[in-house]
Parts: structure tokens; sequence; C-alpha cells
């Protein structure tokens, strides 16, 4: 149970160049058609076996949201077919099935009707609902007086009171409190654990690489990418960074990872190195050492204004951290074609034992997706160990310093 197959999926719009032509077509019977099909979906093909996590990406108006509506039943597809197995519980647009001129509590009798659940079960959740949703008061209150985020806990909560065999949560927990959104991510964990399936959409790079197996990327109502998270993410940022008629790659490197490589060309990398103390070209390095990144640049044509950014990832590809010369104040301005520049990051790599990545950027301005000359996913990789200090977990060594007092009873004290 739980399982999601799509096959050959596709959905498409009548459209017509007047209502007179619509009326036409109602009218009078085996004429010719008087409307055009406006494809939103395509052959999307893929299959989610019970217990795995799917995330599904790509820009607005890429078919994301379409998808899903197919995949519930709310919206029927034109081609392919969809086949589930188990009970589907689904959060999309916010507060969808709510009446506005309804209480909460009546609202979450009629929400968990459309999900399948009896009168006398709902009865039985409605005290796990209310605490998990913790809007108070308001549950009595007509949901037209409810915020945003408010409507989504009441939501969320409902779609979730039971652990469904299918959970398809939109964009819709990208509204509220940063509390609430770590309290139902935890949440979704705990349903995955159990062996829920999952379909989640999000823009929430995080979200994705850290709930999700699998990614599908959605380009123009095509499926254009699937693979690891962290794959289909980097070519997604790479993409977006594409309108501005950049290239974008993709290459498979020697430990089976795939970089992600985009920008005009206009100023590229020429060497990259990471250097311990003595200016050596390393890769292994101790927690706590000196290091030094090193990165040369050059630039094809001139260039009105350069940007040099990294940022340090570990094996999940989660961000450690990042920097760039326009936030150190340090970008150039006016560099000539031709021209080389050398820039020397030096830090302290506190950082735990495991595999780390570098993202290189050469942008205008903070962000590359304003003129991005290049980016390079998994530009250096590197692994670190820890020998000389006290082990400990995680991924950022604070080197801790510890003190205890202990205050004796008057009775130890008297022995």
């Amino acid at each position: 149970m739980g399982s999601v197959l799509v096959e050959g999926l596709g959905k498409a719009y009548k459209q017509y160049p007047n209502r007179w032509a619509r009326l036409a077509e109602w009218i009078i019977p085996f004429s010719k058609p008087r409307h055009q099909l406006k494809w939103v979906l395509q052959q999307i093909n893929f299959r989610i076996e019970r217990g795995e996590a799917l995330g599904i990406i790509g820009i607005n108006g890429a078919g994301k949201s379409t998808l899903l509506k197919m995949i519930t039943g709310t919206t029927q597809p034109t081609s392919g077919r969809i086949a589930i197995e188990g009970r589907v519980a689904a959060l999309l647009e916010l507060g969808m099935g709510f009446h506005g001129d309804f209480t909460g509590r009546q609202n979450v009798f009629m929400a968990g009707q459309l999900l399948g659940l009896g009168m006398e079960e709902i009865a039985g959740l409605m005290p796990a609902i209310e605490s998990f949703a913790e809007i108070g008061d308001y549950m009595d209150q007509p949901v037209r007086t409810y915020s945003s985020g408010m409507q989504m806990r009441l939501a969320f909560s409902v779609a979730t009171a039971r652990r469904p065999d299918v959970l398809i949560v939109d964009e819709a927990l990208s509204v509220g409190d940063a509390y609430f959104q770590h309290k139902s991510f935890d949440r979704i964990r705990e349903f995955r654990k159990a062996g829920t399936t999952l379909l989640i959409v999000s823009h929430d790079r995080q979200a994705i690489q850290s709930i999700c197996d699998r990614a599908i990327l959605l380009d123009h109502g095509r499926l254009a990418l699937e693979g690891a998270p962290e794959e289909v993410m980097d070519f997604y940022s790479a993409m977006l960074a594409e309108r501005e008629q950049q290239t974008v790659r993709q290459e498979r490197l020697d430990n089976g990872k795939v970089r992600t490589i985009s920008g005009t060309g206009e100023a590229g990398f020429v060497d990259i190195a990471l250097l311990n103390a003595q200016g050596q070209r390393v890769e292994v390095i101790e927690t706590g050492a000196e290091v030094t990144l090193q990165v040369t640049v050059e630039a094809k044509v001139a260039v009105p204004r350069l940007v040099l950014g990294f940022m340090i990832k570990d094996r999940m590809g989660q961000a450690i951290y990042g920097i760039n010369t326009h936030r150190l104040g340090r970008a150039l301005e006016r560099v000539e074609a031709g021209e080389r520049v050398v820039y020397s990051f030096a830090f302290r790599a506190a950082l735990g034992k495991g595999n780390y990545s570098i993202a290189l950027s050469l942008s205008r301005f903070d962000s590359h997706l304003d003129t991005n000359y290049e980016w390079r996913d998994f530009a250096l990789v590197f692994h670190v160990i820890n020998i000389k200090q006290p082990d400990f977990v995680g991924c950022a060594w604070l080197d801790s310093n510890l003190t205890i007092e202990r205050d004796a009873t008057p009775e130890l004290a008297a022995l």
C-alpha cells in the first residue's frame, strides 16, 4: 500500500478564439472542432514505491500543481493514467475545502469526511487535531477570521490526523511561522519512517534534500530531469539563470556525483585549489586545520563588475557556510578582457569528519541570478578527518570549553 504510478500523463485545456466559437461547438453536433488544445503537461512518467519521498520542483507555470491535482483526482487527465494504492491525504491550495462562514471545528468535520473519515472517527481525533493546530479559541470562530498561517495549521492538522498511505503536500507549508513549519516537517518525517509515501512540491532546497529520496524537475509541462535531489536542485538553480541566455551543462565526476555548470562564459574559473598551511594542495584535512581556498579567475571579455562567492556543502548537499566578495565589500570593478585574478580565502576548517564539496559562483552582484558568468557545483571535493580533537557529532566543530562545579551536600562533606 502506498505506491504511485504515473504513465504517459498529459493535461490539455481547450482554447477558443471567441465565445461564439465555443457556443457553436456545443450546439452544432458533428461539426469540425473550433478550439485548439493548450497542453500544460505532456508525457509525464514516474513511479514511487511504498515509503519513498519524491520532490517536485519547477518554476511557476511548469505544471506542478496541475500534476498534484490529477494525482489526487480533483482534475481529470487528458491522456495517460494514474494508479495509486492506499489512502491519500493531500494539502494543496491553502484552505481548500474550508467554508469561511463555518467555524474551524465545523470545517474539521467537513474536511475529515472528504478524506474518508466517519463522524465518530473525526470526533475521536478532534482533541489531537486541536492540540497539533494550536489555534486556541479560534477553533470555534469562523474560518474567514483566520490568518493564512492559521488556515494552514488547521488544514495540515486535519490532513495528517491519521497517518495516510500517501501524503501530498503543495507549497502550502511555506505559509506561516517557522515553529509550525518545523513541527509539520517533524510529523512528515515520522510518517515516512512508518511507511507513508510522500510527494512534496517546494522551492525550499533544504526541505527537498533532507526529506526526499528522489526529485523531478518540470519545465514547460514536461519532465526535464529526474534524479538525486541535490543534482536536480543544482540543475534547477542553473536553469533559473539560463533565462539570461546562459549555457547549462552537467558532468558526471569520478565519484559518481553530477556537477552542474552554467553561465554566460564572459568570465570563468582557471584553477581551484585547497591549500594547507604550507601552501600545498590537499584533499584531506584535519578538523580545525588552517586552510586556504585559492581560486584563479579569468575574464574572457571586459566585465563591469566581478563578484566571487563560494559555498561549502556537506555530503547531503546542505549548505554549511557561504560568502561572496560583494558581502565582504570587495567586489572588483571594471575587469579587462584577458585579466586574471587570484582570490585566496583563508579560514579555519571548523568542520566535523566527513565529505564536503565547494560550489563557486562568478556574478555581477550578490545573486548569481543577475548576470551569472559561471556557476559551478562540486568545483572541489575534500574530506575532513578528526584525529586530534575529542570525537563529536555534527558538521560544526564549536570547540566548546567545559567547566564542572560540584556542590557537596552537608552529609557528604562530614564524611
